[in-house]
């Protein structure tokens, strides 16, 4: 082969080859283009771009640009003002039989004294910029604190699906029970789940307008029962019988507003790092008792009306809350617009669930480091489906369901709080005492024995002063004819104790 034949049979081959690629892999490089395009479309969409994507990693200062202390007031302001704060009111007079201004007296105070953790925590968010579980290292250690992050998730998921039953009772007793409990909870759940998928700043969003129509709903239905003259204030006695009495509902109440404190960083972390701790401490306290009080006090004087008529208590028993609202708002009273308000009054109950949704995510990414793979608003979808298995079956048997979970959750709070404020105030001195770059390095924090122990001890003094269907402690047992709840106050003193007296010789061997 002559050198002219060989350049023209090498052109010829490199043609073929090129031809090759042109048909194939080109065709598959335009193929891959364009689908990686109608991906990018997707994130690019307006829903993905409103999604809140970041896990429990430290929110850098750059990013902490929500300034509004009225965003963090209206946070907690909006996720209380609704009809399951209510229901707690109700229990006051329907389950543990207190006059209203007894059941009036342990609302103010227990509510006050379940917000403070809650607000005291809210002030870490804009100091590390980290999420209240990954601030729970810091008191516990990087593998002790994985239980209360489970605690937690649990927690996220009861209250998620305690506070559904609620508004599917109202929205059963709408049309004499055309709607059945089951579409009921599965309406509330999704809505939940529709607004907690987009995180931080839409959930802010929401609860800063979401209690509008709430309040207006609250107003109509305290003119109502005001104007049916079912309202009694009852007898206001003593004894070993109120006091034990007082004891348990307080307890209940206390679990209801102190069940933020495990959240409370969560919604905050995005606050610039300057911002006044008191003001956040402060807006807090504010938005959380102002509706806490308000709607546990229109439940007491609402449920009053039990006790005077007979048609209201049969309506009680048969739909608990939703049978109730029905009496006041429907019957011999405002008929069609009654029905439509307290549609509107089940549908608040999103606004209590959406903070539970969302820190689920939070809570669930920092048991592992591999969690973090799962994006938070998949765990708000898993969250949201097991709250909707618990709910179904749980609505028969609301009353019980609701008080024990309440007290359960007061319990666990209260060990949390004992051990967070120990730390935070005897052993890191303060705010100086933290290094919020390691929040993930175990070497550099606790060992986590003293916090294993002492939460150990806490539930020690749960066993021996809760007052349960089902368990109730010896010391409670004492406190009147039905005994008196004092698990959440001896679980903080026995918990307190007990880390006081092992982080020094914890500090001591292993200085950290």
């Amino acid at each position: 082969m002559n050198e002219e034949d060989y350049e023209k049979n090498i052109t010829k081959t490199v043609d073929v080859e090129a031809a090759e690629l042109s048909s194939n892999d080109f065709g598959t490089y335009e193929e891959q283009h364009k689908e990686k395009t109608w991906i990018e479309k997707i994130k690019n969409s307006w829903i993905f771009k409103s999604v809140e994507v970041r896990g429990i990693e430290r929110i850098p200062e750059d990013e902490q640009i929500d300034t509004s202390i009225w965003n963090t007031a209206s946070m907690w302001f909006g996720a209380n003002m609704v009809v399951a704060t209510v229901a707690i009111g109700v229990l006051g007079i329907t389950v543990f039989g207190l006059d209203f201004w007894s059941a009036f007296l342990t609302i103010i105070f227990f509510n006050l004294l379940g917000s403070q953790p809650v607000a005291l925590f809210s002030t870490f968010g804009p100091v590390f910029g980290l999420r209240q579980m990954v601030l729970t290292r810091f008191w516990f250690g990087r593998y002790v604190a994985i239980v209360p992050a489970i605690i937690n998730i649990v927690a996220c998921v009861g209250w998620t699906a305690v506070n559904t039953i609620v508004s599917a009772q109202l929205l059963h007793s709408v049309n004499n029970g055309a709607l059945p409990p089951w579409a009921g909870v599965l309406i509330i759940a999704g809505i939940t789940f529709g607004i907690s998928f987009f995180g931080y700043h839409i959930v802010h969003q929401f609860e800063k307008w979401s209690w509008v129509p709430n309040v207006i709903i609250f107003l109509i239905l305290a003119i109502r029962m005001g104007k049916s003259h079912k309202f009694t204030y009852g007898d206001m006695v003593g004894g070993r019988t109120t006091a034990g009495n007082v004891l348990s509902f307080g307890a209940t109440v206390y679990g209801f507003s102190t069940g933020w404190t495990s959240y409370a960083a969560d919604y905050t972390v995005y606050m610039p790092k300057n911002t006044s701790r008191w003001k956040v401490y402060v807006s807090v306290v504010l938005g959380l008792n102002t509706p806490l009080n308000i709607a546990m006090i229109l439940g007491a004087a609402c449920a009053t009306g039990t006790l005077t008529t007979e048609s209201w208590q049969t309506n009680y028993e048969n739909n608990s809350v939703g049978g109730l609202f029905y009496s006041i708002l429907v019957e011999n009273s405002l008929h069609g617009f009654g029905q439509f308000c307290i549609v509107i009054l089940a549908l608040s109950t999103v606004s209590n669930n959406i903070p539970n949704l969302y820190s689920l995510g939070l809570s669930a990414q920092s048991i592992w480091d591999k969690f973090i793979l799962v994006p938070r608003f998949a765990w708000t979808f898993i969250g949201a489906a097991v709250s909707i298995a618990i709910a179904i079956p749980a609505y028969y048997d609301f009353n019980n369901v609701m008080e024990d979970f309440m007290n359960l959750i007061g319990y666990w709070l209260a060990i949390y709080t004992a051990i967070g404020i120990s730390e935070h105030f005897f052993y890191k001195k303060g705010f100086i005492g933290y290094n919020p770059d390691d929040y993930n390095n175990a070497k550099r924090l606790p060992p986590g024995i003293a916090a294993g122990f002492s939460f150990a001890c806490g539930c020690a003094g749960v066993a021996i002063g809760m007052n349960q269907i089902w368990w109730t402690g010896p010391l409670a047992k004492l406190i009147g004819t039905y005994g008196g709840d004092i698990g959440f106050e001896l679980a903080f003193g026995f918990a307190f104790i007990a880390f006081n007296i092992t982080r020094p010789l914890e500090l001591r061997y292993f200085n950290r």
